[in-house]
């Protein structure tokens, strides 16, 4: 009776915590309703005055096509994984859980690498999306070309980098490597536009200023727009090419506990999607290349839900590198091939302050051992601040790795690993929803 009643919880587990992971895809699917609502009349008033039906029928159903083929990609991960996990323990391709020390599933093998498994079924969804969306849009065709080449390169990286350990001197290389067809076929402008309270560094009553004129050496300031917009040229493209090195190492470094990269990922990518789909109902310049990228959201959060039910705590399959190299590599394509590479960053907050939180320990200025997740306390069953040793001429003393994740341990104490989980995917909820409140309402007071 009691193991039946524990299967029973496990079960409303699983099902509330899927009521809950919809809850973020809530906006954009009333925006999605409202497109295909709006194309329904169209295709009736193209009835009623007897045209071409083909020709009123746009971007709505474009994207209810899209979600069909993301629950196809749902559906699909989430029978496979179970499958593919049984192989992974065959070949010894497990992990143990070391936020499990001092229980019974310590010693546990947990199949690694499973983000395989959403990376593969997303490229595949994303081939049937090519055959849709290049009839309707040829242009993209060589964008949608680049996508599957760079994503599918970092999906091979990650995967062998859970068998084989690449070391970090590479895993910092070959991201840049990996951009190089996003850069290869991007069109669109390498210009920046410079905030209205830093202007008069630039011009001041029609001439450059002294910094202004020792910009001109690298840059390109437009003098015939007062010095607001800068084309940075050759140096846009590097931007472009550090852009994809920090997405996919920024959730890979922010990751140690169970569904933590998943959940991340998930949330900044109904962050996207949600600001695609703005772009679109607003009939924005850039509607097609939005239009492209909430393709491959819709494709890449069927996947990611779905792998976030089997890693959720207590997860019974790893991710690994593989998941967070894809995951990552799929932001920087939408975000660079979508235009929207710094509106992308604002829903990259958490990440970058614990990169910038973590610089002493990733540059070596400080001690960095090889794991800095939190550490499991069996005697309280929660999670408590890692730390590392440090020796000063004073003698030794214990230093809190510098994590965000210790960090939030520090401020609110020893927290079970679920609950301290939930926390930090409700603090990437909070940056994301402001990052959209920047670009919407703060923007418009900076820039023109």
């Amino acid at each position: 009776n009691k193991i039946k009643r524990a299967g029973s919880m496990v079960v409303l587990t699983m099902k509330a915590l899927q009521t809950i992971a919809t809850l973020p895809l809530l906006p954009s699917l009333w925006i999605v309703c409202r497109l295909i609502s709006k194309d329904l009349e169209r295709i009736q008033d193209s009835i009623s005055y007897d045209e071409d039906t083909a020709t009123a029928s746009t971007v709505g159903t474009q994207l209810l096509l899209f979600i069909a083929l993301g629950t196809l990609g749902h559906v699909g991960t989430n029978k496979l994984i179970p499958r593919i996990k049984y192989y992974m323990l065959k070949r010894g391709i497990t992990g143990k859980d070391l936020g499990k020390k001092g229980t019974s599933k310590e010693n546990n093998d947990i199949p690694e690498a499973l983000g395989i498994v959403p990376g593969a079924i997303f490229l595949i969804c994303l081939m049937f999306c090519l055959v849709g969306f290049a009839t309707n849009h040829p242009s993209k065709l060589l964008d949608l070309n680049s996508a599957l080449l760079s994503i599918c390169f970092m999906l091979f990286l990650g995967f062998t980098d859970d068998v084989l350990e690449w070391p970090w001197r590479y895993k910092l290389f070959l991201p840049s490597v990996a951009s190089l067809p996003l850069l290869c076929c991007y069109e669109g402008s390498r210009s920046v536009v410079v905030p209205i309270p830093l202007r008069f560094l630039l011009m001041i009553d029609g001439e450059l200023t002294t910094f202004g004129k020792l910009l001109c050496y690298f840059v390109v300031v437009d003098t015939n727009a007062d010095g607001s917009i800068i084309n940075l040229g050759v140096f846009y493209l590097v931007y472009m090419g550090l852009l994809a090195v920090f997405c996919t190492n920024a959730i890979n470094i922010y990751a140690g506990i169970n569904g933590l990269e998943v959940g991340q990922s998930y949330i900044i990518g109904c962050a996207v999607l949600f600001h695609n789909l703005v772009e679109i109902q607003c009939d924005s310049l850039s509607r097609e290349n939005h239009v492209f990228s909430a393709m491959i959201m819709f494709s890449f959060l069927g996947v990611t839900l779905a792998l976030l039910r089997h890693n959720w705590f207590p997860a019974s399959v790893f991710v690994g590198d593989t998941y967070c190299y894809f995951s990552g590599m799929t932001f920087a394509v939408v975000g660079i091939l979508g235009h929207f590479s710094k509106t992308l960053l604002l829903f990259f907050i958490p990440q970058l302050l614990n990169f910038l939180y973590s610089i002493p320990q990733l540059f070596k200025l400080v001690p960095c051992p090889k794991h800095r997740l939190p550490k499991y306390n069996a005697t309280t069953g929660r999670m408590e601040p890692s730390t590392t040793t440090t020796t000063t001429p004073e003698g030794t003393k214990e230093r809190v790795n510098m994590t965000l994740i210790n960090a939030c341990l520090q401020i609110f104490g020893p927290l079970s690993e679920e609950v301290l989980c939930v926390v930090l995917l409700t603090f990437q909820i909070i940056c994301c929803i402001l990052g959209l409140y920047f670009r919407y309402n703060v923007a418009q007071l900076i820039f023109d």
